[in-house]
């Protein structure tokens, strides 16, 4: 009777199709089925009949279970398997093939039986063997050396800022952010099914251009901003005079790319003159720059899929989402822990 009603249960809700037919199988012969009929109704030989009921009955409850014999063996080795990926990791101008830059699955795959890799292969046996391999389709993307001799030296001294702040002073990170143009914005969002938000395609600048000038205190992980028309060495000491009145007692390391305006003379007299060491970035080092991740946040969350129609409607997102990121704020630490720039003891001439 115990074995009679775990039959049962396991017919009404096993999802395995295997284990539930062997179950319906041993069901019916135990209720006094003939083999026939057992046949019919599932739609299986005699011989499959017979032989599920005798495995029941040598190893019980375990015979039901499905023993998976791992398929078919594989036709293609490891060892040509990872020539594949290999090859598939060149450019066809390595094999003197001028006509294409780049392979496709059917061209890599043509490729292989030429020159005998393998004897046949399909797109899709390729496919899963670059995924298998870890090689996936991929788009190009640019490096730009630097050609700043002090490279390194810059690049410790701000990691040296991020990691052990001065107790003398405040490091915060300065940058500009922009153009901010009136126009619609691509961006993420949840939607019906194949059903994406539309917007614009066509507009005009009538209004012209903003800019944000903003700073990031590593202290509190608090950002501090201003909107202005232009971007001059005028708007930029003037943020540097509302950071001064704002920390007025402590030192202020100023971390910052060399935009020409930073550097102007009247502002490197006023920062010397009144406590503030701009610290600059080396030449094409701006990702160095921690308020950049910041920006990218902004960017994200706060203008894309948008099309606002006047600034005082932008500013006004802007500013809503810098006082949802400054409550929330935290003191920025591990700069970039893992990254291979903490081994460098000479800039790379390209990546890697």
């Amino acid at each position: 009777m115990e074995e009679g009603r775990r039959l049962q249960r396991i017919s009404r809700t096993s999802k395995d199709p295997v284990r539930l037919r062997r179950a319906i199988v041993v069901l019916m012969s135990a209720q006094g089925q003939p083999v026939g009929d057992i046949t019919s109704l599932l739609q299986v030989g005699e011989d499959y009949v017979r032989d599920v009921i005798h495995a029941f009955n040598e190893g019980g409850f375990d015979a039901l279970d499905p023993k998976w014999s791992g398929g078919r063996p594989k036709t293609i080795g490891d060892q040509v398997r990872e020539r594949i990926c290999l090859i598939a990791r060149t450019s066809p101008g390595d094999w003197g093939i001028k006509a294409f830059s780049t392979w496709s699955l059917a061209k890599l795959a043509e490729h292989l039986v030429k020159h005998k890799v393998v004897a046949a292969l399909s797109r899709e046996t390729l496919r899963r063997i670059l995924r298998e391999g870890k090689v996936s389709w991929q788009t190009t993307t640019t490096w730009k050396a630097s050609t700043d001799p002090a490279f390194i030296a810059k690049m410790h001294r701000v990691l040296e800022l991020y990691d052990t702040p001065p107790v003398d002073g405040r490091v915060v990170c300065v940058d500009e952010f922009g153009p901010l143009g009136l126009q619609p914005r691509k961006g993420k969002a949840w939607r019906p099914l194949r059903a994406p938000r539309r917007l614009r395609a066509t507009y005009n600048r009538y209004e012209g251009v903003m800019h944000m000038l903003a700073a990031l205190d590593l202290a509190t992980g608090k950002m501090y901003y201003r909107i202005r028309e232009r971007k001059r060495w005028h708007e930029f000491l003037g943020l540097l005079k509302a950071l001064r009145a704002r920390w007025p007692k402590e030192k202020l390391y100023v971390v910052l790319d060399n935009f020409s305006p930073h550097k102007h003379a009247e502002v490197r007299t006023w920062a010397a003159d009144n406590d503030i060491e701009l610290v600059f970035l080396p030449t094409y080092g701006s990702w160095l720059n921690w308020i950049e991740s910041e920006f990218a946040a902004l960017r994200y969350f706060a203008l894309n899929g948008t099309d606002h129609r006047t600034h005082d409607e932008q500013n006004a997102a802007i500013a809503a989402y810098i006082r949802w990121h400054n409550a929330r704020a935290e003191p920025k630490t591990g700069f970039a822990p893992e990254s291979p720039i903490r081994h460098w003891t000479e800039f790379p001439a390209k990546a890697a």
